[in-house]
């Protein structure tokens, strides 16, 4: 199987996957990478696989032009902070205006100091830190709620899940989180709060976050909708 794919005028990378669960061939586009994305069951051959791909070609290029464009971090990127978009502005001096820090916000605009080439990392760095402080004071607020102790709170910017806990309460998120709307932060946190009661998707799971973040079924429907397109930023 080939490690790239031409579809319409580009080269599209293949991600191949084996389930022992799926019971037939898959194939999807990821939203955030572009990448062709074959699940394969156990006694699948690739070349069957390079065959349902083929065979796809036409439905693939249709997926692949409906895709969003990337969004580099650059002077003058759009870029949604907790769900409002942002203009990202460089700052031509080493410093920003006094008091406020190599990056800070004024109402719709994300301004990053600095020499033009280190604005993608700056503006990273200063979006984990926002979203930490926003994850971290709405989890101990909701471990409170619940009574029962954080350990630690990890960031990560994996994309199969949103949040995880541990069993002995460490509590991971997406620093993407933090480009979501502040309704999907809460319901991401209020659900990973939950499983320091319930390690589990029960019913009695479900009540907690129902407790936690009344009105959750809105934000999740936009994270199950929406939430891979964070990942078209930077």
């Amino acid at each position: 199987m080939p490690a790239a794919l031409t579809i319409g005028e580009h080269e599209t990378p293949i991600v191949i996957r084996r389930s022992k669960r799926a019971r037939y061939m898959t194939l999807r586009v990821d939203m955030a990478s572009g990448d062709v994305v074959l699940v394969l069951p156990q006694r699948a051959s690739k070349a069957e696989g390079l065959r349902f791909i083929e065979e796809k070609h036409d439905w693939l290029v249709e997926q692949i032009a409906e895709l969003p464009p990337r969004v580099d971090f650059a002077d003058g990127a759009a870029v949604p902070f907790k769900g409002v978009e942002h203009t990202v502005r460089h700052y031509g001096a080493l410093r920003g205006p006094a008091g406020l820090g190599p990056v800070w916000r004024e109402d719709d605009t994300i301004w990053v100091a600095g020499d033009a080439a280190h604005l993608p990392r700056r503006l990273t760095d200063w979006l984990k830190r926002q979203a930490r402080e926003e994850i971290s004071s709405r989890a101990h607020a909701y471990a409170q709620q619940i009574e029962r102790p954080i350990r630690r709170i990890r960031l990560h910017d994996a994309r199969s899940r949103w949040g995880s806990c541990t069993h002995d309460g460490v509590l991971s998120f997406s620093w993407r989180l933090v480009l979501a709307g502040e309704d999907v932060i809460d319901y991401v946190v209020a659900h990973e709060c939950a499983h320091l009661v319930e390690m589990n998707h029960s019913t009695r799971f479900w009540a907690i976050v129902s407790r936690l973040r009344p009105g959750y079924k809105r934000p999740q429907k936009w994270l199950r909708l929406h939430g891979l397109s964070l990942h078209r930023y930077g």
